[in-house]
């Protein structure tokens, strides 16, 4: 099924959730789920909702960042967003939480990339789910559409359980369930799922 994106165009994936294929051999992307913020004609770019970052916590990121605040949550994960500007920080989050700079992806979810969302967050003044990534996926003209057609990606709407859920084992199981098809019975095949 075919969904109309922010920009009005039909057939592209902007707010919808990329599957990795069982097949994936890319080791970045094995058993991967990524949100999709933007899948236009000038390429894509996503960020990845089930692989969690040992190397930084939140309270050590807002220290890195000259972020002052009474208490950061500690528990709040800083996940790995992709392989393209892993420096970066992106926060996806429910749109009721709105400042300069962040884009209405699809749906009710929003986009921002200022240090003062991470700095709302931190004060519990920011939106009331959110997910913090460092990095992202992206794609240039094209490429996903090719892969797509190389069976290398499935793709289902997105829902807020899989989007905000801070558990990250099993997303990639439940992004694949959405479809209603049995995981042993794909196929890296052309033509065949």
């Amino acid at each position: 099924m075919k969904n109309e994106n922010i920009t009005g165009k039909i057939g592209y994936l902007t707010g919808q959730l990329l599957i990795a294929m069982p097949t994936m051999s890319d080791s970045r992307f094995e058993k991967t789920v990524i949100y999709m913020c933007i899948h236009n004609i000038d390429g894509a770019m996503g960020l990845v909702i089930n692989r969690g970052m040992d190397e930084i916590s939140f309270p050590e990121l807002l220290q890195n960042l000259n972020i002052d605040c009474d208490a950061p949550e500690p528990d709040i994960p800083v996940q790995y967003g992709g392989p393209v500007e892993t420096g970066r920080g992106f926060v996806l989050h429910s749109q009721e939480y709105e400042q300069t700079g962040t884009i209405a992806v699809y749906d009710g979810v929003g986009l921002t990339a200022t240090t003062e969302i991470l700095a709302a967050i931190a004060n519990r003044k920011g939106p009331l789910k959110s997910l913090l990534a460092l990095g992202y996926a992206g794609w240039g003209p094209g490429q996903l559409d090719s892969e797509i057609q190389q069976n290398v990606w499935l793709h289902v709407p997105a829902d807020e359980m899989l989007l905000f859920d801070t558990a990250l084992d099993g997303k990639w199981e439940h992004a694949i369930a959405k479809i209603g098809v049995d995981v042993s019975l794909l196929s890296g095949d052309h033509g065949h799922a």
